[in-house]
């Protein structure tokens, strides 16, 4: 346990609040947080979850300006916030494939290139989580079911890890997703329920 995870555990409980809230200040932690976690991870060997914080950097941004201006298909763009709304039906079996190739791909890299001791887990939570920042970033309120997954998963290997507060941390992370969810359905459109 050091100072950085501790700092670290303050900015996710910072995230988790305004993720809950659906605050467009999410994004701001959304850039602290994986500065800080770069070096807890590769301390850690978790070398999946470091690389990831690469992602999380860029996928703030765009979620930055997802948020504040949403997107439309015709026209790119336009002035006013993105809604909260349900992950369209036909997006799912995308987004799984993409989740499945993805762990694929950073498992393989996780044997073949370095010496990490769970490549499987690690490469599951990181393929996991790129799937529902991604999610988060449209605003879709099922990234919160994502999210319990990944979170129980990394509760396990991070304890494995000896990571003991970002254990308690996902553990708490876990909790609140489920209250999220239920949250962020509430804040869906009427006109926008699939």
């Amino acid at each position: 346990m050091n100072y950085l995870e501790i700092f670290g555990l303050i900015v996710g409980l910072a995230y988790l609040w305004l993720e809950y809230r659906a605050s467009i200040y999410l994004w701001a932690a959304s850039i602290i947080m994986p500065a800080i976690n770069l070096k807890v991870y590769f301390d850690a060997g978790l070398y999946a979850d470091f690389a990831i914080d690469i992602y999380y950097l860029l996928i703030a941004i765009y979620g930055f300006f997802a948020w504040r201006y949403g997107f439309d298909r015709e026209k790119k763009a336009r002035k006013e916030a993105l809604p909260v709304s349900h992950t369209p039906r036909r997006q799912i079996p995308i987004l799984i494939a993409a989740q499945l190739l993805l762990w694929a791909l950073i498992s393989f890299v996780l044997i073949r290139y370095t010496n990490s001791t769970v490549p499987y887990a690690d490469a599951f939570t990181t393929a996991t989580s790129i799937v529902a920042m991604w999610m988060l970033a449209r605003k879709q309120a099922e990234q919160w079911l994502v999210w319990i997954v990944v979170d129980v998963v990394t509760v396990g290997l991070y304890a494995y890890k000896g990571l003991y507060l970002y254990a308690g941390l996902y553990s708490l992370y876990t909790v609140i997703a489920v209250f999220g969810y239920r949250r962020w359905l509430r804040l869906i459109p009427s006109d926008n329920n699939e």
